[in-house]
């Protein structure tokens, strides 16, 4: 069997407050450490934040950057994007944003981040509440969503704890691809 890097999502509002904002970069900085690539949305607000702080990391390695863009322009990838992906489809791409990932990390979030904390939910992705700031992920963690799955929306935690959580959680339950380097 093949190993590689796992990948996180990053999900939240494009327009978010500034401390949503240092919280999705702790969180990008944290993930790329812990040996995660990152997927986002690829535009600005969280997205664009947690692709900062990914850079920023020590360990940060060319391609570690994915944003799965609505349009079918990478110029509309912010600059921190590495891998753009465009899509077309618009709020359909918060499909392609979650089934990409092994574990989804949600930072405050409006009814788009709504759309992707149930659509990870339905896919069978695990997810984890980020940061003290308002919005759907801190109203639904420690929700279960429904009776499919047993476990519930984890969190709300701190950026550094989030993404040794997200780690944890693969170490012990591979979701898709077996062991995780």
């Amino acid at each position: 069997m093949t190993t590689r890097r796992p990948i996180a999502a990053v999900i939240g509002s494009q327009r978010a407050e500034p401390l949503a904002e240092a919280e999705a970069e702790a969180l990008g900085q944290a993930l790329v450490q812990a040996g995660f690539r990152i997927v986002t949305g690829g535009l600005g607000g969280i997205m664009r934040a947690a692709s900062r702080g990914a850079r920023s990391a020590a360990s940060y390695r060319s391609g570690d950057i994915i944003g799965v863009l609505p349009g079918y322009d990478a110029a509309q990838a912010n600059e921190f994007v590495d891998i753009p992906i465009c899509t077309g489809l618009n709020h359909g791409r918060n499909l392609v944003v979650v089934a990409t990932a092994d574990v989804v990390l949600a930072v405050g979030g409006r009814s788009g981040t709504l759309s992707e904390i149930a659509l990870a939910w339905a896919v069978g992705r695990p997810v984890i509440a980020v940061g003290t700031t308002a919005g759907w992920a801190g109203r639904l963690a420690g929700e279960q969503l429904d009776d499919r799955r047993e476990d519930r929306i984890e969190g709300p935690l701190p950026p550094e704890d989030a993404a040794l959580r997200a780690r944890a959680l693969l170490a012990d339950h591979p979701y898709r691809f077996g062991p995780i380097p």
